[in-house]
């Protein structure tokens, strides 16, 4: 059996990326001294601010950014693979791109992803986000091998809400999938879980899902309670909190072909015309 030992990160990140780092630093050394071989933390990892401006000042193009070289030195550090949620680098049109990076226990760049389903919503009571007006969208589903040959599909936060992304991870054959947030609190209270769970079931794959959680510097408020959940939709893992921390979990990647024998609904149904 190929066993797996993996962590979620819980963070708390504000405005100041080195801040965000060293905040960060205790838990993955918790995490990695706990066995974990695979640690993931949140989206908005190296940076969380609604301050366009501000933000602006705090991001550079990859090549010159030197928060993911000090991550990747982290990882290689600490001997484990590390998907940085996600962090923001310029896209050079004045917006940013939304980027996770999967980093290897050398501390090389394995794979990288650019968050395609941009947040742009009106939750109603004052509460509302134009990511688009920030962000540069994404266009490609990246699918990358990790530690021990696991194939991990990437995505963020949003994209959690469209099915097909996750579907087309697991006809290509994806054994995790991570979904690096920063879930609002009403959003994460009605459909967090449920949302988790049901893209677990669907692909038949492992979910790891690192949050950010509770009010951050800029005013925000997201809702934590990070997960990892099998393939068969169980939860194996959570934190039934806001606050930093990190939960761990050991993944039987054997199990979802498994799972994936009994019900084959992951490789998609007939064909249909309509409605």
């Amino acid at each position: 059996m190929r066993k797996l030992r993996v962590a979620a990160v819980q963070l708390r990140s504000g405005v100041e990326p080195a801040a965000n780092r060293a905040a960060a630093i205790p838990l993955l050394r918790e995490a990695a001294a706990a066995g974990a071989r695979l640690i993931a933390t949140p989206e908005c990892t190296t940076l969380l601010d609604r301050d366009k401006a501000r933000m602006l000042t705090n991001v550079a193009p990859e090549k010159d950014d030197p928060e993911i070289g000090a991550w990747g030195r982290l990882a290689q550090e600490l001997g484990v693979w590390l998907l940085l949620g996600s962090g923001s680098v310029a896209a050079g049109n004045g917006k940013v791109f939304n980027r996770s990076f999967l980093f290897s226990d050398t501390g090389k760049i394995a794979a990288r992803y650019d968050k395609i389903n941009l947040f742009d919503v009106e939750l109603g009571g004052g509460e509302s986000y134009r990511e688009s007006a920030t962000f540069e969208g994404g266009a490609k589903a990246v699918l990358a091998e990790g530690p021990m040959g696991a194939k991990i599909g990437l995505s963020i936060c949003y994209d959690l809400r469209f099915a097909p992304l996750y579907n087309a991870y697991a006809q290509a054959g994806a054994e995790i999938i991570t979904v690096p947030a920063a879930f609002t609190v009403p959003t994460g209270q009605a459909h967090w879980e449920t949302l988790l769970r049901a893209r677990a079931i669907e692909s038949l794959c492992y979910v790891i899902a690192p949050a950010q959680g509770g009010v951050h510097e800029d005013g925000r408020s997201t809702y934590g309670h990070s997960m990892i959940i099998d393939p068969w939709g169980k939860v194996l893992a959570q934190l039934d909190h806001d606050a930093p921390g990190f939960i761990v979990a050991d993944l039987d990647l054997d199990a979802v072909g498994a799972a994936r024998g009994k019900i084959p609904s992951w490789r998609g149904g007939r064909e249909f015309t309509g409605p």
